[in-house]
């Protein structure tokens, strides 16, 4: 075995640039959460990422920097300690700290969250690999599910490791990024770098029911007016068409190029609100956003978006700068283009389970660390019939937060407001 040669793997096209842009203020991680219908037993969900982790090749690695590019390694280490949550959610996560690891496991109470380093994985790589460590934690816990379904990974689970960037990008593409600076929220920060957190729980019924029959729209395209609509209501002598709201909307390309890969597979296209008069009532944002959004959201369109990035890294001069100087050039880039939204609202969709692990899961819903230019971000996943809309802070002001719920119940949707104490 000592002979072995240790696998290895590149970074995906979204990758490369983590690294070279992370760090304590910035750290690019994002948390997924399952809730459970009992207490979490520390010891049981140790031995379940214990035993999920060396089946997982995603996550089972290491980051490495060569001459010219970072790259992953075989990890081989035992898996990272779980550990109870004692501090603010999506800290940097130090490799040389947790086993050499790029994602940690804790828990608190009934919740089991996993926090990810974005270069390995983007959500739906990191969703599959939770659903499996808590499927094992249940048969660990209750043999008897064990008995009726096996102890093997889920037959719907991808351990694709593919770069589907590289497999399905077009040369000759051109930039068709908004570079334009945009409207950014301000206020005072929360003391001791911390991170507020705002969940708010509603009916994927309801929603469906508002969103489709009263505005003709999709309960993404409802929910990310929502958030325009609320911060040009407290900002509108700040907001124009020279700096507008801007939202990144992280799409996933799996179902447009039948992907089942693990690494980062999703393009940003980006809602865009720049007021050409004062007054908007809520139905004309939801007409703009819908407009923008559906035009972006095509194959050929997002096609054109990821081939740009991918030509980009292949250029043979970028092949043979060295890394110290590659990192340099891509944090004045990220510096450069981080201004030109105002947010990023991402939509993990709707959760499924397997039907004998259903009556021990209560819930699942995720959020996203902030980064330069937004201190405020915002993610929509649903279990059954329960979406969570999670709004993750930087700021003591949650006068947005307020004004996306006060619409969404203005519409008639019911929604159950849960902070994690901050506020």
């Amino acid at each position: 075995m000592a002979n072995e040669k240790l696998r290895w793997e590149k970074l995906d096209n979204t990758a490369f640039l983590f690294p070279a842009i992370a760090g304590e203020s910035m750290t690019n991680t994002y948390r997924i959460s399952v809730t459970l219908t009992e207490e979490v037993d520390a010891d049981v969900l140790q031995q379940a990422v214990d035993l999920v982790t060396p089946k997982f090749p995603g996550f089972n690695q290491r980051l490495r920097s060569g001459f010219f590019w970072y790259y992953f390694e075989e990890n081989g280490k035992p898996a990272p300690r779980v550990r109870q949550e004692d501090a603010y959610p999506c800290r940097f996560i130090h490799a040389n700290r947790n086993h050499s690891y790029l994602f940690r496991v804790t828990y608190y109470k009934k919740r089991i969250n996993l926090e990810v380093f974005h270069a390995i994985a983007d959500g739906m790589g990191g969703l599959g690999f939770l659903k499996e460590i808590t499927y094992q934690y249940l048969r660990l816990l209750h043999p008897e599910i064990g008995e009726r379904i096996g102890d093997g990974l889920h037959e719907d689970t991808s351990l694709d490791r593919e770069d589907s960037f590289l497999r399905n990008y077009r040369k000759g593409n051109k930039s068709i990024y908004k570079s334009g600076k945009a409207f950014l929220l301000k206020g005072e920060k929360l003391p001791y770098h911390g991170f507020g957190l705002v969940h708010g729980y509603m009916s994927v019924s309801e929603l469906k029911d508002v969103s489709k029959n009263t505005y003709g729209c999709s309960i993404n395209e409802y929910l990310i007016s929502a958030f325009i609509f609320s911060t040009y209501q407290e900002n509108r002598g700040e907001v124009s068409a020279d700096r507008p709201i801007r939202v990144a909307v992280p799409v996933n390309l799996r179902p447009f190029f039948a992907s089942q890969t693990t690494k980062n597979f999703f393009a940003m296209v980006s809602a865009e609100f720049g007021p050409t008069k004062r007054e908007y009532t809520f139905a004309e944002i939801i007409g703009i956003v819908k407009k923008s959004l559906r035009e972006q959201i095509t194959k050929e369109n997002l096609e054109e978006i990821f081939s740009y990035n991918v030509s980009n890294q292949e250029h043979l001069i970028a092949r043979v700068v060295p890394l110290p100087l590659k990192n340099l050039a891509m944090r004045f880039v990220y510096r450069k283009s981080a201004l030109a939204n105002t947010t990023t609202i991402t939509n993990m969709g709707n959760v499924t389970v397997t039907e004998e692990y259903t009556p021990y899961i209560r819930g699942f819903y995720c959020f996203l660390s902030f980064s330069k230019g937004q201190n405020t971000k915002a993610a929509i996943m649903s279990y059954g019939d329960e979406m969570v809309f999670t709004f993750s802070s930087a700021y003591k002001e949650t006068a947005v937060q307020k004004g996306v719920f006060r619409q969404i119940a203005v519409d008639g949707i019911r929604v159950e407001i849960e902070t994690n104490g901050v506020y």
